[in-house]
């Protein structure tokens, strides 16, 4: 059996039918792609569809091109599939994505389960796993999703954390971060942080200090159990005069004062409590509160927080506050820069201020033959309107062809579709792109010998393409294609020619000063091309040649 190249990635397609009764089906199952595949880089043409045959046991198997197989024209398309089953009434149609990162399906796993539905072809899976750890590589396919429970118990108090994942691009992803509630601990020592998480409250009972878990870590107490100690109760009632007791014996002289204090700041003892109105002072609560006093930072300056703004000062840009803003596009209405050429977003303009084809909609694009449809990037008309005789250029006569530049585009070589020759070039021979204006763009070496230009012996001639010294790049815009042959004998190269009725036929056409073909009448031929031309030294030739940029 032949096969595709090598660089044309395939993808295997099999399924096998069967009736209820498990006997094996007949028919055929037949893959129908857009009616003409080209692949430029391999030089081929696939076309027609393919039809499959169920074998005895109601299998096939057939391998068929991926749907996104690079520098494949046109690209953007699906397989339509088309099931003729012997017995079965009302065989199913539908459309078929084969991309190449799948490169064996079964058609069991990719056809429409409900006929009402033929254009959804489900390609992931759909299954909800669970399990205690991270999901392994191995399990699941794409759209899957996995639930992860992990249950921890820290200081007798258990919690279970619920992590989702999902399955992409043949990869376990983290939706989120794990799901528990917050939980209550009780401790009189220093308590790790693993096993919690943020949000975690801890009691120290022996210190009444309150602790919430953070990002990094229990940090610092939030708050105390433990309340201030309260004020002095009022003084009682003074209890009655007792009995005069019977004159003792005078004791000893007693020892002077000691200084005792019984009243501060007019507050009796023996327990005195002051606050700090006092002894005439503010309360360590009043700072940075309301009515109260400013506090100062680490630099010993008063916070932004508690400044007022002044009249006319910008505090926030488009409801963001400050100090600090950044804006994005859609904070002042406008299309982010990635939306420029993007699906939804905006057509960019190329260097001639006009939309590139990409991005035209499929009616601006001509339906006829474009350069590009043959493996080169401009030409100077579609070969297929040339006449089939082909012409003699003239033995050293300098020749001009304007071609048209629709988009920016690298070339590298000139192609030429000679009818034949059998002769080599001499010194001399050379072609070359210039400007509109007369600047040389990019040119050959010399085409002496057959190393550039090779002879053509076949029937019916060969595109031949002659290398440039150096790729050149082409903004859109119209260039001259200019080329000197020079060759020993009579038996030169013949090139592509449109009809020439009128003998000398004219290179200006329309309104504007471009010659599309011409001969140069400006002196004598270099033989090598010169760094600017005198495009009003073009003048009308006999012939009308093909030529192209590739």
């Amino acid at each position: 059996m032949a096969a595709l190249p090598v660089n044309i990635p395939t993808v295997t397609v099999h399924g096998t039918y069967v009736g209820p009764d498990a006997r094996a089906l007949a028919g055929t199952v037949t893959f129908s792609a857009p009616n003409m595949l080209t692949f430029p880089d391999s030089d081929l043409f696939i076309a027609g569809p393919v039809v499959a045959v169920l074998d005895e046991n109601g299998r096939f198997e057939v391998k068929l091109p991926a749907t996104d197989a690079p520098g494949m024209n046109p690209s953007g398309w699906a397989y339509v599939v088309k099931e003729n089953l012997s017995g079965v009434i009302g065989g199913r149609t539908f459309s078929l994505l084969l991309p190449q990162a799948k490169p064996d399906v079964d058609l069991a796993d990719l056809a429409p389960a409900d006929p009402s539905t033929p254009n959804y072809v489900p390609v992931a899976g759909s299954q909800v796993l669970t399990g205690a750890g991270v999901p392994a590589s191995t399990l699941g396919r794409d759209g899957d999703f996995y639930t992860q429970y992990e249950a921890t118990t820290f200081l007798g108090v258990t919690s279970t954390t619920v992590t989702m994942w999902t399955r992409t691009a043949g990869a376990w992803i983290k939706v989120g971060d794990g799901i528990r509630g917050a939980a209550w601990y009780i401790n009189t020592t220093t308590t790790p942080s693993v096993d919690t998480r943020p949000g975690d409250i801890l009691l120290r009972s022996d210190s009444g200090d309150i602790w919430q878990r953070g990002a990094s870590g229990w940090g610092s107490p939030v708050g105390n159990l433990k309340g201030p100690k309260g004020d002095v109760g009022a003084k009682g009632a003074t209890g009655a005069t007792g009995a005069v007791g019977a004159a003792g014996p005078q004791g000893p002289k007693g020892d002077p004062g000691n200084g005792s204090v019984n009243k501060v700041n007019n507050k009796l003892g023996p327990d005195v409590v002051l606050v700090a109105a006092d002894v005439g002072a503010v309360a360590a609560a009043e700072k940075g509160a309301a009515n109260g006093v400013a506090t100062l930072d680490a630099g010993g300056k008063i916070p932004a927080a508690q400044l007022s703004t002044p009249a006319g000062v910008v505090t926030s840009v488009n409801t963001k506050p400050g100090p600090t803003v950044t804006l994005t596009a859609a904070d002042v209405s406008a299309l982010a820069a990635t939306a420029r050429g993007a699906a939804n977003g905006v057509a960019p303009l190329d260097a001639g201020s006009r939309v590139p084809v990409a991005n035209l909609p499929d009616l601006a694009v001509p339906d006829e033959w474009a350069p590009a449809d043959l493996g080169l990037k401009a030409w100077a008309f579609d070969p297929a309107t040339a006449m089939s005789s082909p012409a003699y250029t003239g033995n050293g006569t300098l020749r001009f062809v304007a071609v048209v530049v629709r988009e920016t585009v690298s070339v590298s070589k000139i192609a030429f579709h000679f009818g034949g020759y059998s002769e080599k070039l001499t010194a001399g021979s050379w072609a070359a792109i210039y400007t509109t204006a007369g600047a040389l763009k990019g040119t050959t070496a010399d085409m002496v010998g057959v190393a550039v230009v090779p002879g053509v012996h076949n029937a019916g001639g060969a595109t031949v393409g002659a290398a440039l010294t150096a790729a050149v790049s082409l903004t859109p815009g119209v260039y001259y294609v200019g080329f000197v042959f020079r060759y020993a004998g009579t038996d030169g190269p013949m090139l592509l020619q449109l009809e020439n009725a009128f003998g000398a036929p004219p290179n200006v056409f329309g309104l504007t000063p471009v010659k599309r073909f011409g001969v140069w009448a400006g002196g004598a031929v270099a033989t090598t091309a010169p760094a600017t031309i005198d495009p009003a030294s073009i003048d009308n030739g006999s012939n009308r040649f093909w030529v192209g940029l590739g």
